[in-house]
């Protein structure tokens, strides 16, 4: 056994939760401000219509996958793309309000 590293690795240990503690209490105060938010989610997606504009556009490459990218050219392409997003975002707001029960209906009416 090698004794030489031994009072080196007594004092890691004996630092190591106190160090432990110090990052993580820097971590939480980082996290509590805004700072932290903006960086994990930048501002522009935070806005709602980010999300609807991130649905409609995972719904146009979904349709041009399934049938072909001649289909852009059509005249009914984005009807059928306003279609099938009024659809998934009818089913959203339904699964939500099952989930919520009456609390979700008084909100809103």
């Amino acid at each position: 056994m090698d004794f030489r590293n031994l009072k080196i690795v007594k004092r890691l240990q004996s630092l190591s939760p106190r160090l432990r503690w110090l990052v993580f209490s820097q971590v939480q105060d980082l996290k509590i401000g805004t700072e932290y938010i903006d960086y994990l989610i930048p501002s522009e997606a935070k806005s709602p219509q980010y999300d609807g504009d991130k649905l409609e556009q995972m719904v146009r490459d979904t349709i041009v996958k399934e049938f072909s990218p001649k289909i852009k050219d059509s005249k009914s392409y984005e009807l059928l793309v306003d279609a099938v997003v009024h659809n998934l975002k009818k089913k959203q707001l339904a699964a939500l309000k099952d989930s919520f029960g009456d609390e979700f209906e008084e909100d809103f009416e």
